[in-house]
């Protein structure tokens, strides 16, 4: 057990090791962005004077060193600081837009994983046979699209052809849960495409290489059925690498989707920072920006440490 929490030790280090780092990229990609900002909001028309007064409320006329360390340190206390479009604060607008795309990632997450899980079983199960070579080319065809192709393929087939679904994903808080999930079907199916592709392809490899194992062999002597070898004995034990992509593609579901969001135009935070770029909202864009990161991160560094506590031989290892 001191082992692994000397490894959960080390990987919490370099995840918040590289949140820092990620933080001073996000800082200097928004200062190299073309143009001046205090110009941008308040528009050509604005005088030197008003101009100049703009930057020091700013604090542009800071060097980026001490700008950097305060804006740091207030998102570190919870203080994103105030949109320069409406003058809000950051907090209310990010608040209810990352609602939306966790509600977005949790119901995508709910159909994804269970159907992954058990097309990996089936394909493994069937293994060379046609269903596992039909699995097997949608899977890559899915992998091999980008996620707004796959989307307006399902809007012209779904939408307009057939008139099942919206085509737009807009919500409002007014709405009840049955009509949100009425909403987000066509951006939900387009995100179940994409991952249950990675998920599925990962599960059917990691139960084929424990299929190989002297245990599964003398399990198949005493004439126990395949399927049973597979459910009971070779899908437990092949658990550590399909809890690590089960994790990675969560994470890719909650930071991921900015694509998917701007294609439905679903008023989640991926959402929130294109149109805060396009608007030059430099607070937003960095929370926005560092939030994604954090939540990529630690949902990664989950990732790791389940996979280690489901894999006797991590546990086990000397470090």
């Amino acid at each position: 057990m001191k082992n692994v929490m000397v490894l959960i030790f080390k990987r919490w280090g370099a995840s918040v090791v590289t949140i820092f780092a990620i933080s001073v990229i996000i800082f200097i990609g928004v200062e190299l962005l073309p143009g001046d900002v205090a110009e941008t909001v308040l528009g050509q028309s604005a005088t030197l004077e008003t101009v100049e007064a703009f930057r020091k409320e700013l604090k542009l006329d800071l060097p980026p060193h001490i700008r950097y360390g305060a804006w740091l340190k207030a998102f570190v206390h919870g203080d994103f600081g105030t949109s320069l479009a409406n003058g809000r604060p950051v907090s209310q607008l990010i608040g209810w837009r990352l609602s939306n795309t966790l509600f977005l990632a949790l119901s995508t997450a709910i159909i994804a994983i269970p159907l992954s899980i058990l097309l990996g079983m089936l394909a493994a199960f069937y293994r060379n046979t046609f269903f596992d070579k039909l699995i097997s080319i949608t899977t890559l065809s899915f992998i091999s699209f980008p996620e707004f192709f796959i989307a307006y393929i399902l809007i012209s087939l779904l939408s307009v052809q057939l008139n099942i679904f919206p085509s737009l994903a807009i919500i409002d808080k007014n709405m009840d849960f049955s009509s949100k999930l009425y909403a987000i079907l066509l951006p939900s199916l387009t995100l179940t495409c994409v991952v249950t592709a990675h998920m599925m392809r990962q599960t059917r490899a990691a139960i084929i290489n424990v299929l190989g194992s002297a245990y599964i062999e003398m399990a198949q002597i005493k004439g126990i059925k395949r399927l049973r070898i597979i459910s009971h004995h070779a899908f437990p034990n092949s658990l550590s690498p399909v809890i690590n992509v089960v994790a990675v593609n969560l994470a890719y579901l909650v930071v991921g989707v900015v694509i998917v969001e701007v294609v439905f135009v679903y008023p989640g935070l991926g959402q929130l920072l294109v149109d805060s770029v396009a608007k030059r909202d430099l607070p937003v864009v960095q929370a926005s920006g560092l939030i994604f990161s954090v939540a990529y991160i630690f949902l990664n560094l989950a990732a790791d440490i389940m996979s280690m506590l489901s894999n006797p031989k991590l546990r086990q290892s000397n470090i």
